[in-house]
């Protein structure tokens, strides 16, 4: 296994494009990390400079502290999982995951036994003489995971593995990888456009935009504190409430409501400045009476999501967003408040979350270490 040290890596195409601009990194040796952010933000080049794949235009990539990035791909000991498999589909199941110990000459009857190992390790045990087309998707997606891990690899990189699954087998595929990965400890990085995926999966996430990481930490950090504007808005399966507001004798004046100064952010902003508010629609609790620092509206919309409902209000400051449990749904045309819970308001400046303490600099540093 090993400790991925990324520091000054660019990436700049023909043509000037600028895939990774001057990125630093540190995944620690065993570590589950995930690379979020939506299409063409950088994380694939990312995944594909650190396997050897793309070429770095600048910067460098280290495994262990030994330095790798002019090595080959075959001599970095990385195993690698494609959005597609990229299985051949003329060999069988075992033959596809003996594949990489073919390539370095290892003996047939080594490598079989070994791919029978890895076979069994992935529930794929009674179908190593078929071929990829008798496969189902998620078995394939097991093949390809087999295949990476039978040349027992120092680094395991996975570019959006699951995304050519349905939603159940996404599920269970989600569940098996991450107890794969905890069983055998393997440094893992995974790129993801699913921040589901990534909350549910990762040790750390690394909030990518424009080549560059937005916000670093773990799950519960980017899901409760998102750093920025960018980061509160890309994640959630419901986005958080983004509301224009403007600091009024001491207090913040935000969607029809009053809010006091939130604890972190006192002391930092100017009387008259305008900032945004940030709530996600779990962190509020739904009210049909008039409550003193709610954010009042009409209900507009009711979404069911199961064992809750997601609710609209309209509002003056826009439309705010409620989680509310299953049987307690308003109907549409009624007033109704959002409360916010104390300490989960977050205040945003230029984009950026305000905050007084030095622990929150530490925590966004791109280039630290686990905490």
């Amino acid at each position: 296994m090993a400790a991925i040290t990324v520091r000054g890596l660019t990436k700049v195409y023909p043509g000037g494009v600028r895939a990774l601009d001057a990125l630093g990194l540190d995944v620690a040796d065993g570590e589950f990390f995930a690379l979020l952010g939506p299409s063409g933000c950088g994380k694939t080049t990312l995944l594909r400079t650190i396997a050897g794949l793309e070429a770095a235009s600048g910067g460098t990539v280290a495994f262990d502290g030994g330095e790798v990035t002019r090595l080959p791909p075959g001599r970095r000991g990385v195993g690698m999982v494609f959005q597609d498999y990229a299985l051949f589909p003329h060999m069988t199941v075992l033959d596809n995951i003996a594949y990489p110990l073919r390539v370095r000459r290892r003996p047939r009857a080594d490598r079989h036994a070994r791919a029978a190992d890895a076979a069994r390790l992935l529930g794929l045990a009674g179908l190593e003489a078929r071929r990829p087309g008798e496969l189902s998707g998620g078995q394939q997606q097991r093949v390809a995971l087999a295949r990476a891990l039978v040349a027992e690899p120092r680094v395991f990189l996975l570019d959006e593995p699951l995304s050519n699954l349905d939603a159940r087998l996404r599920l269970e595929a989600r569940t098996r990888l991450k107890r794969l990965q905890r069983d055998l400890a393997i440094t893992t990085v995974f790129v993801t456009h699913d921040q589901a995926e990534a909350l549910a999966l990762a040790d750390r996430i690394a909030v990518m935009e424009a080549g560059r990481i937005r916000q670093l930490g773990t799950p519960e950090e980017v899901f409760r504190r998102p750093a920025n504007v960018f980061a509160a808005s890309f994640i959630g399966s419901t986005p958080m409430n983004l509301l224009a507001g403007t600091v009024r004798d001491g207090r913040v004046a935000v969607a029809g409501a009053e809010l006091p100064v939130p604890d972190e952010a006192r002391g930092r902003l100017g009387e008259g400045e305008e900032i945004v508010c940030g709530v996600r629609p779990e962190y509020l609790d739904y009210a049909s009476e008039a409550t003193e620092g709610a954010f009042p509206g009409i209900v507009s919309v009711v979404e069911h999501l199961g064992g809750s409902a997601l609710v609209t209000l309209d509002g003056a400051g826009g439309a705010v967003h409620v989680v509310v449990g299953e049987g307690r749904e308003p109907e549409p045309g009624a007033a109704g408040w959002a409360v916010p819970r104390p300490g989960r308001v977050l205040v945003y400046r230029d984009g950026e979350l305000v905050t007084g303490g030095e622990e929150e600099e530490t925590r966004m540093d791109t280039t630290g270490g686990r905490r």
